[in-house]
């Protein structure tokens, strides 16, 4: 029976997606280098251990309205769920690498998009959570399943400079925010009314 263990190479953005994605690329290794695995249908939770690193003066101001004040930091700072993802992996023998797709946003109201803005630099700890099913030919011959077990995981620290280069093939210089509804309309209006040409020069027009 397979026996599988998974590690994560590296990361790089995911060119010529419809949306924001960074692709994990993770080796698959069967204890049993003979043995033919017919495929697999991977699936993952990836989680992002915050608690893992250390974090800057300007870090912690940044994060301060996701985990609260830096002394608090002890009972505040907590593993928190990135993404679920999924690949198929083909059939291989001994090993095989492939890329997991992991979607992205840069919505800053989403506690993970909030807490990559936030980091100037070093690394972010992510603990990969596997599941799924293995298909693999038995001692007849056969077709055998066999489901992937929790125990399953990995961990790599995934530069943050990845991260801010994907957002910025996607969204150069840019940034989300989400607004009230209310609130957009009396933007709205107020840009209007000073025949402003974009958000920016409305924004602009209030901040000192």
């Amino acid at each position: 029976m397979p026996d599988l263990s998974f590690r994560v190479e590296d990361a790089a953005p995911v060119a010529y997606a419809a949306a924001p994605a960074l692709g994990l690329r993770v080796r698959v290794e069967n204890a049993d280098s003979a043995e033919e695995i017919r495929g697999i249908s991977l699936h993952c939770q990836i989680r992002i251990e915050a608690a893992r690193r250390s974090y800057s003066a300007a870090e912690q101001r940044a994060l301060v309205d996701l985990f609260g004040a830096p002394e608090r930091w002890g009972q505040t700072l907590r593993s928190m769920l990135w993404a679920h993802a999924a690949a198929a992996v083909p059939a291989f023998r001994g090993a095989a690498t492939v890329v997991l797709p992991v979607a992205c946003t840069f919505d800053l109201t989403v506690a993970t998009a909030k807490y990559f803005h936030g980091l100037e630099q070093g690394c972010v700890p992510l603990s990969l959570l596997f599941s799924g099913s293995v298909f693999y030919e038995d001692e007849d011959g056969g077709l055998a399943l066999q489901q992937i077990p929790w125990s399953k995981e990995a961990a790599y620290a995934l530069p943050s400079a990845v991260w801010g280069e994907m957002m910025d093939t996607y969204y150069p210089n840019t940034a989300w925010l989400c607004l009230r509804r209310d609130v957009a309309d009396r933007l709205r209006r107020y840009q209007a009314e000073r025949g402003m040409a974009s958000w920016e020069q409305a924004l602009e027009s209030l901040l000192p």
